[in-house]
């Protein structure tokens, strides 16, 4: 069985990766079966260059704000701000360490130092592509409405915009009342079924409809770079009101939508990405996987159709799905996987990382399905062999060390 195993496994190269696709993706996307861990992004980093370097890959997308992303792009791209200010700045999720991240803050020094001296359109681009939300609360839309409106108004005449940038200060009100924490479980500490939401949304609406239709005027006013940016604050806007809105619901789909909503509003994200060129996507396995997501979630079990699953529908053969797989986290209690579970079998098999045919190795697999793996670590979901048949592709890492 090992030596049938190790014909499924290659070394860890993009050239590795990209024999394993039906065809070259616009979007690939890496999965991590658990966050905090730098081995990984590690990983992540080596394979981005690699893809840049030897695929013409030019943007990498990441677990992240999307609006603060942009301060990082900026960075990358025109040298805007210093480095430190950027880290700070640039990420979201402080739960997760992004901004303090070693490999974070190496990709971003590579990707400058890339770009120095190169023309625009062969420059790297940064992106994240999460919705600007956090564990405790969902951020207000005044950021990224306002900006849209500021975008229009610099342009279009006054009349054409359904309402003044004033206005709009009226009715969103202070910030606190919108990212009150305790409104992500008492649906009654919501604000987003006041009548100011409400006219809100039908005024967001509006804003994202002149956009779409002065987009010839406005491309050649500014740039094609401009209004795509003009598009990401449009897609936030409608997005973190329609989040609101479902999360003053008390019915019983409450948390099922709003889970729900932020995987799509990270598959806007990424299909906008893809309309650019080439990108890689770098998050949680589940929410990059072709299969329904599921998560325990106050008792009961919360499923929805991750990004990837929705991207994928889009995109077709133009999404692939590398999933990652490893043996042991040891200072997270993850010790050496049982030998009848796959991450156990590629434990056994010599070397430290490979990329795994996945296909390749659920067919070998098939007339003795292993075992799932148990998880002892909250923070850490091992593979579900029933979709091993649905990756692309799957990265190995045997060993993760804390750093």
């Amino acid at each position: 069985m090992a030596t049938d195993i190790e014909t499924t496994v290659h070394a860890v190269e993009a050239a590795a990766v990209m024999r394993l696709l039906p065809a070259r993706p616009r979007l690939l996307a890496l999965g991590e079966p658990t966050h905090r861990e730098e081995d990984l992004l590690d990983l992540r980093n080596d394979l981005f260059r690699r893809l840049v370097e030897q695929e013409g890959y030019r943007t990498v997308a990441i677990e992240s704000d999307c609006l603060r992303g942009l301060v990082v792009d900026d960075y990358v791209t025109e040298g805007t701000g210093a480095l430190d200010d950027v880290m700070a700045n640039g990420f979201s999720h402080p739960d997760l360490g992004l901004s303090r991240s070693a490999a974070n803050r190496e990709l971003v020094r590579w990707m400058r130092e890339f770009n120095e001296g190169r023309p625009a359109p062969d420059r790297v681009r940064f992106a994240g592509f999460d919705a600007p939300l956090e564990i405790t609360h969902a951020e207000s839309p005044r950021r990224s409405l306002t900006a849209l409106h500021r975008c229009l108004a610099s342009q279009l005449d006054a009349g054409l915009l359904p309402c003044t940038e004033a206005a709009l200060d009226r009715l969103l009100g202070a910030d606190d009342g919108w990212t009150e924490p305790a409104a992500m479980r008492d649906p009654a500490r919501s604000v987003g079924r006041s009548p100011e939401a409400r006219e809100l949304r039908l005024l967001a609406d509006d804003l994202v409809a002149l956009l779409d239709e002065r987009a010839p005027q406005l491309i050649a006013a500014t740039s094609r770079d401009r209004w795509d940016r003009a598009r990401l604050y449009g897609r936030t806007a409608t997005g973190l009101l329609r989040y609101h809105f479902w999360m003053a619901d008390t019915s019983s789909s409450r948390m099922t939508r709003l889970v729900g909503l932020r995987d799509r509003m990270m598959a806007a994200n990424l299909l906008a990405l893809a309309e650019r060129g080439p990108a890689l996507a770098h998050a949680h396995n589940s929410h990059l996987q072709r299969d329904r997501s599921s998560m325990r979630m106050g008792g009961a079990t919360v499923e929805w159709w991750s990004a990837g699953a929705l991207v994928s529908a889009r995109l077709g053969t133009e999404y692939a799905f590398v999933a990652t797989a490893l043996g042991t986290i040891r200072h997270q209690g993850v010790d050496t996987p049982p030998p009848d579970t796959v991450e156990g079998l590629l434990y056994a098999l010599p070397g430290d990382r490979h990329v795994v045919d996945a296909r390749l190795l659920a067919t070998t697999l098939a007339d003795a399905p292993p075992a799932a793996r148990v998880s002892p670590y909250y923070g850490y979901a091992s593979l579900d062999p029933a979709q091993l048949a649905g990756y692309d592709a799957m990265v190995f890492l045997k060993d993760v060390v804390r750093r």
